[in-house]
């Protein structure tokens, strides 16, 4: 969580700490068991209890973003996203109503959003089985909600009604709260990792400080989270 926020590379890790070498090894090892995503499940699930919400969520919203690739990130796991003028990777996410993430996928950012959602539904349909609605914005239309459809979830467009126009729309503004909050640990601004597996960690390590932060708060309420959003 230190070498998270502080952005620090793993030999830049304080004497404070075990020998780098010790870090990293725990990092990888609960990267690859699962240990990591479980933990990261788990308190998911406290920090939407204590929000008066259902441990489960039954709504997800989607998107993705292109980040710039450091020169540790090798090119076969890399790519240039025309739209967004970027050469590196791309995080496609998925998160509840409050904006928790319940899935991340990493791939080259000149990878299509209608392509990964496909992975990326169907890691969170296994994940949390209760989501049958899910929001997106119009870079997924297509046969995409059909192919939805056969994981009894309902992909629902939600587009701009004013094209050139800045607007917060409903729903779609959760996720890119999500990457604000995800941005703000220096390690995940620009891609660093040499495995892409290693760049999603990093994402529910930045999600798992923001959780035990707010479960840490006196007095933490259902307001502070959902902020006035319908249970979903």
């Amino acid at each position: 969580m230190y070498l998270d926020r502080a952005g620090c590379a793993w030999r830049y890790l304080p004497v404070d700490f075990p020998p780098w070498q010790t870090v990293y090894g725990y990092f990888a090892a609960w990267r690859d068991d699962g240990t990591l995503a479980r933990l990261h499940a788990a308190l998911r699930a406290q920090v939407r209890t204590a929000a008066g919400r259902s441990p489960e969520p039954t709504a997800a919203v989607i998107d993705s973003q292109s980040v710039r690739a450091a020169d540790t990130v090798p090119k076969a796991t890399r790519g240039w996203d025309n739209a967004k003028k970027v050469n590196g990777r791309k995080r496609h996410i998925a998160v509840d109503a409050t904006g928790l993430v319940l899935d991340v996928v990493i791939t080259a950012a000149c990878v299509q959003d209608r392509v990964a959602a496909r992975p990326l539904l169907w890691n969170t349909h296994r994940a949390c089985r209760r989501v049958r609605l899910v929001w997106a914005d119009a870079g997924y239309t297509g046969t995409l909600a059909i192919w939805a459809a056969t994981l009894k979830m309902t992909l629902q467009i939600v587009s701009k009604r004013h094209p050139h126009t800045f607007e917060v729309l409903p729903r779609r503004w959760v996720v890119e709260r999500t990457f604000a909050w995800i941005s703000k640990h220096r390690r995940t601004v620009r891609d660093y990792e040499h495995l892409p597996a290693s760049h999603e960690a990093m994402i529910l390590w930045a999600m798992i400080a923001l959780m035990t932060r707010r479960l840490a708060q006196p007095g933490f309420t259902s307001y502070r989270l959902a902020a006035a959003e319908p249970p979903a």
